[in-house]
């Protein structure tokens, strides 16, 4: 379903370079995703121990829960450098080619959606996981031959909202795989606080907790919602985000209790209508709206 570009959307837009600044730096400054957050902590201290790259890693889950800020946090952990890239934006052999080669010794490399690579894009890259190899074909017709290069070890972290769609094989390439659930309550409160430090902006525990109620269990929708409530606290209520202050801006914004408005993902307004009981109860559905 295509994302209409609503701030209540999970789903990535051009304002979320605001958000870099707030996102968790290092394994201690990430709150919720336990069990991930403690599979994380082993894996990085074994490879520093070793004094190696950590494993390949593949992040899923919906949109908007930290998959991204999770390949930074692993690169900082591990003093590494990262690039980021894109399946989509890798469409041939060659693109992905010209990227690992210039990749160095303990390097990370992010890709996102990585379930939209090519066929042959895949096909490049198992040996470059597996082996840390890289074949290239150089000419062409009767004259051309395979070339192996050795590539130094690096690591790839994958993220994916559509686990469905990633091929088995290049699954299978991944040393460890981590589903990212909707966060509590509590975790939400505690990243729109912080947040809102990093912001300089005053916000009441009630404010918070009205803005983590409405931001369905996920970060990217919590500080999109804790901007716009900002901005309705600087106009019309001295800049202090209170409990009040943040139900009228969200009221304003159409945005009811459960995180959802009249268009959210362009649902029948009778369904969300008969089906609110039972929604209150499904972060997993909300999530996709």
């Amino acid at each position: 379903m295509s994302d209409d570009g609503r701030v209540v959307s999970g789903s990535r837009r051009r304002n979320d370079q605001e958000n870099l600044a707030l996102r968790p730096q290092y394994l201690r400054d990430i709150v919720g995703q336990d069990r991930v957050r403690e599979n994380l902590k082993i894996i990085i201290e074994a490879a520093l121990a070793r004094q190696e790259p950590v494993d390949h890693i593949l992040f899923y889950g919906p949109p908007g829960l930290g998959k991204t800020s999770l390949a930074h946090v692993i690169a900082n952990e591990m003093g590494a450098r990262i690039h980021v890239t894109a399946g989509p934006s890798i469409e041939r052999a060659g693109d992905l080619a010209a990227i690992l080669t210039h990749m160095k010794q303990g390097d990370i490399l992010f890709i996102d959606e990585v379930h939209r690579l090519g066929r042959a894009v895949e096909e490049v890259l198992y040996p470059a996981m597996e082996d840390f190899k890289l074949d290239i074909v150089i000419g062409k017709g009767p004259a051309a031959k395979n070339v192996r290069l050795n590539l130094p070890r690096f690591s790839i972290i994958g993220a994916t909202t559509r686990l469905a769609l990633l091929a088995g094989p290049l699954r299978d390439r991944f040393g460890a795989n981590f589903r990212l659930d909707f966060y509590e309550q509590p975790a939400m409160e505690h990243i729109i606080n912080r947040a809102a430090q990093l912001l300089q902006v005053e916000v009441k525990p009630e404010g918070v907790s009205e803005i983590a109620r409405r931001s369905r269990g996920t970060p990217r929708v919590a500080l999109r919602l804790l901007r716009r409530v900002r901005d309705y606290a600087q106009t019309r209520a001295n800049g202090v985000i209170s409990g009040p202050v943040a139900g009228e801006a969200l009221q304003l914004m159409e945005i009811d209790h459960l995180g959802l408005d009249d268009g959210t993902a362009h649902f029948d307004n009778r369904f969300v209508g008969k089906n609110r009981r039972s929604l209150r109860n499904r972060p997993d559905i909300t999530g996709k709206f």
